[in-house]
């Protein structure tokens, strides 16, 4: 046996030993500490006794030591009480730790000094909210997820808090947004009249969906899927996960539609060009399009000379001829409808097919118009944004967040339904959508995250979903492939084209208000 492999048997077999020592022995050592705790006490005791007092304790010790030696088993029973009192005496002494503190209440009571210096006032004989208060008094109900995480909070505000300034929600809002973690989206709900709030924690909107042929009616385009309480039905869609139902955001584009005109702002890289191609590949089975890059970025190529696609332009002198054209088709239009409805016969079919003018970026067009001197590009869509519903024209715009107040007042006032992509911020929002937004944006949105408003509802989530560029190698070739296969086939050579109107600058008209 080597010296090694023996050295270690010694080891183990000195510690198992010691173990079965420490069993045994551990009575003893017990008995052993309590006798030395008394030995301890008495020698204490009898230091603090006065000289005058120790000779008659003395005697009364030697008292009972005699009465104990007389008596039956006097001495075994005065052993065992001595023992007994000895391991008790010798018991470990060490304090019991302190139990840890609540993580739940320790958040809990951080929110609460977090909000004390927004709702609480000096002059206010009961404060809700003190320094160093209790947060029990005004936080009704809690809950908080599987990681942790604030999910909900429901909390009581003094009367005099002004719930009606936005400024003051705002800061309220932030406060809890960043104690619950500026991860994740919340949603916000003011009781004016119970002096209440209450924050909710929402969930991920699915990601996973690319663009494809949805179940939609007439006229009706899908933004993208939203939360379940702010749809009316669900659709089928296709996941990388399988089959699945989620509920849609759904633009209704027809002509007795009040949001005949979409508005789609968004932050740089947020989503707003795979929002236009995405409609534009609804559109295209039922309609017509024309597309205008005001970014000149290309991104729209795969899109040209496609059946459906009327022009895609990426110059400024394309896109104010397409711009005019869109303006004469639209004239032209109601003049074949209010012919038709003279004669009482039914409107031709080339003035009822539905036609989309898509523009992505006017705001750089128009620069770029004014320094060439030519017509402002915005100034074009003033025909088509105020008579295109009764033509079944509708435009689409998108432009970037931060140019919002360089974007026409025509534009902004026709365009009823609104689209905002990214993280805006609460005065942002409100500019964009035209209402408050109830919803703290997460600190960083996935791209094709954000909000829609159409006409007068309420801002809703929505989740866009992808339909990248399928020229660009960088996208997964799933992506690209969703994308490809929505695109219209290109008729072979030999084969006579579908008839189509043509691109005849006519002149602009003003047609019956619609």
């Amino acid at each position: 046996m080597s010296l090694n492999r023996t050295l270690v048997r010694g080891r183990d077999l000195a510690r198992t030993a010691g173990d079965h020592a420490a069993d045994v022995l551990g009575p003893l050592m017990l008995v052993v500490r309590g006798l030395r705790h008394h030995a301890a006490w008495a020698r204490a005791w009898w230091q603090r006794t006065p000289g005058d007092r120790r000779g008659p304790a003395l005697l009364l010790v030697a008292a009972v030591a005699a009465s104990l030696a007389v008596l039956p088993y006097g001495l075994v029973l005065a052993g065992a009480c001595l023992l007994a009192s000895a391991a008790w005496a010798g018991r470990d002494r060490a304090p019991a730790a302190a139990p840890a503190p609540d993580p739940v209440q320790l958040k809990l009571q951080a929110v609460y000094a977090a909000l004390t210096p927004y709702l609480a006032r000096p002059e206010d004989p009961k404060p809700l909210y003190v320094h160093d208060g209790d947060h029990r008094a005004v936080f009704p109900a809690w809950e908080f997820d599987a990681d942790g995480r604030l999910a909900l909070l429901d909390l009581v505000y003094p009367a005099y808090f002004p719930d009606s300034e936005a400024a003051a929600r705002t800061r309220v809002e932030q406060v809890l947004q960043g104690k619950a973690g500026r991860t994740r989206e919340y949603r916000f709900h003011w009781d004016e009249e119970g002096n209440r709030l209450r924050m909710e924690a929402l969930p991920e909107l699915p990601d996973d969906i690319a663009v494809q042929r949805f179940v939609a009616g007439p006229g009706e385009l899908v933004l993208g899927v939203t939360d379940p309480g702010d749809s009316d039905r669900t659709i089928p869609l296709d996941r990388s996960g399988g089959r699945d139902h989620q509920p849609p955001v759904v633009w209704r584009t027809a002509a007795r539609s009040a949001d005949a005109h979409l508005l789609a702002l968004g932050t740089p890289r947020s989503g707003t060009s795979t929002l236009l191609r995405g409609l534009a590949l609804q559109a295209l089975p039922h309609g017509d399009v024309v597309l205008v890059d005001g970014a000149g970025t290309g991104e729209y190529g795969c899109l040209a000379g496609r059946p459906g696609v009327r022009r895609v332009e990426t110059g400024v002198q394309g896109a104010v001829a397409a711009l005019q054209w869109a303006a004469g088709e639209t004239t032209r239009r109601l003049a074949a409808l209010d012919r038709a409805r003279l004669v009482g016969s039914a409107p031709p079919r080339h003035a009822t097919r539905p036609l989309w003018i898509l523009v992505d970026h006017p705001v750089e067009l128009s620069e770029l118009a004014h320094a060439e001197g030519r017509p402002d590009p915005q100034d074009l869509l003033e025909v088509p944004l105020r008579q295109g519903r009764a033509a079944r024209v509708s435009v689409v715009v998108a432009e970037h967040l931060a140019a919002l107040e360089r974007i026409r007042p025509v534009v902004r006032a026709s365009a009823r339904a609104r689209v905002v992509l990214g993280a805006p911020t609460p005065e942002q929002a409100e500019a964009a959508l035209g209402a408050p937004l109830d919803i703290a944006p997460a600190a960083r949105m996935p791209a094709g995250r954000g909000y829609a408003r159409l006409g007068g509802a309420a801002p809703v989530r929505l989740q866009v979903p992808a339909a990248p560029d399928p020229l660009d190698e960088d996208v997964p070739a799933d992506r690209r492939d969703a994308v490809t296969a929505l695109l219209p086939r290109v008729e072979p050579r030999g084969e006579a084209p579908a008839p189509t109107a043509s691109l005849v600058k006519s002149p602009i008209r003003p047609g019956p208000a619609s």
